[in-house]
């Protein structure tokens, strides 16, 4: 079987808490471990995404607004999806980020500083822009996304009060 899910690969977390956030992989256990025997990954993500920022904006202001939230979990391999994206956080977190630091609260405490401040310099750096943006859905409707077809809004607002009518 071909490994492709790698240390630096970007994927979208599908199950969970952290459901439809992005992450980085850190780590990788095709075979599993002692404590967990399936294929999973170590992945270090962003549970808050930072916020707009504008020129107009001071410096506080910007530095407030660049914040961001991480987490760094062992996820099984079926509730993670792999994008085409490889990003190069995982050098520097593989490093301070392994398997023996999710034992304790404390370590897990270090791991999510040392994830913080990676990802806080990449993005300060400009680099790799998509994942430090949050994943915009659309919500489909009859095979149609809300907000691009209004006719079909206001058609189907007028077939539900004609639905509502012939049933009184």
């Amino acid at each position: 079987m071909v490994k492709f899910l790698k240390p630096g690969k970007v994927v979208i977390v599908l199950n969970g808490r952290f459901a439809g956030k992005k992450a980085v992989i850190v780590h990788s256990f095709e075979g599993g471990t002692p404590a967990r025997p399936y294929g999973h990954a170590l992945v270090a993500g962003v549970d808050r995404y930072p916020l707009k920022v504008n020129r107009d904006m001071s410096k506080k202001r910007v530095e407030k607004r660049s914040r961001m939230k991480p987490f760094v979990r062992a996820i099984n391999y079926n509730h993670l999806m792999p994008t085409r994206y490889l990003v190069d956080v995982a050098d520097g977190l593989k490093a301070s980020t392994t398997p023996d630091m999710m034992t304790t609260p404390d370590k897990r405490k270090e791991a999510r500083k040392a994830a913080k401040a990676i990802f806080e310099e990449k993005y300060k750096a400009g680099k790799h822009s998509w994942f430090f943006n949050k994943l915009r859905f659309e919500i489909c409707v009859g095979g149609c996304c809300l907000g691009r077809h209004q006719e079909f809004l206001e058609s189907m607002a007028v077939r539900k009060v004609m639905i509502t009518v012939s049933l009184d």
